[in-house]
């Protein structure tokens, strides 16, 4: 398999202090790589210099053979990257299928266009039901899977998903597990990060866990679990003393 995605010694600083602190790694093509960490590691910062948001302090960033760490958000878009956000902001006043024809648009040109493969999505994500509804009535599961629709319009060949399981109970936590599973099964390869472990390690082939913005380890989702700096990070030292 040929990576897609490869961050080289990338660093973010704010200021004085440094968020990411010279992380590296490769995503392989058609696989669903987890990220973790706990709150504040890095995670969501590292999906922000990906999209550049941030502009990166140091290192570099190359999708798909090119090296995409000055271009800006929109050309990374149009690239082939699409990412949700932990907090969901759909067009609330727009109904469910015009969020995702306004999505659809990075891809498609014309408004027939657009509005057919936004249909298209809604229906791969389970959405039909409330095409015609206003987003700002979902329920937090149907709007979180919007975001996930509202992705896929753009045609993204690598889609970050950033906390798409939070707030979810155990029925909706395996219909987005089936969902993921499905998006990468038609073709787009997976960048996860996500707290709820049942998550994580159920469907990430491997994961690369950070803490303080640097690297702690990565490799199958069995071996990070074990990883002693891994439980350190997640239950304190304490806990792991006494474990």
């Amino acid at each position: 398999m040929a990576a897609i995605l490869e961050l080289e010694r990338v660093v973010k600083d704010f200021g004085g202090l440094r968020a990411v602190g010279g992380v590296s790694f490769q995503v392989q093509e058609g696989e669903i790589f987890g990220l973790i960490g706990p709150n504040g590691s890095g995670k969501t910062t590292l999906f922000n210099l990906i999209n550049h948001f941030f502009p990166v302090t140091s290192g570099a960033i190359r999708f798909r053979g090119q090296d995409i760490t000055h271009l800006k958000t929109y050309q990374i878009a149009r690239a082939g990257i699409g990412r949700t956000f932990q907090v969901v902001k759909p067009l609330k006043r727009m109904t469910v299928l015009d969020n995702v024809i306004a999505s659809a648009f990075a891809r498609e040109p014309s408004l027939a266009g657009a509005r057919r493969r936004a249909e298209e999505m809604i229906e791969f994500c389970g959405l039909g039901r409330y095409k015609d509804q206003l987003a700002r009535s979902l329920p937090i599961a149907s709007r979180k899977r919007l975001e996930i629709t509202r992705s896929l319009a753009t045609g993204p060949k690598l889609l970050l998903l950033d906390e798409t399981a939070a707030g979810l109970n155990p029925g909706e936590l395996d219909e987005a597990i089936d969902l993921i599973l499905r998006i990468r099964k038609s073709g787009v390869t997976i960048i996860i990060v996500e707290h709820i472990m049942k998550v994580i390690m159920t469907i990430s082939d491997r994961i690369h866990a950070i803490n303080f913005g640097l690297t702690i380890t990565e490799g199958s989702p069995a071996d990070v679990a074990r990883h002693p700096k891994v439980i350190e990070a997640y239950l304190g030292e304490e806990i792991h003393a006494h474990a």
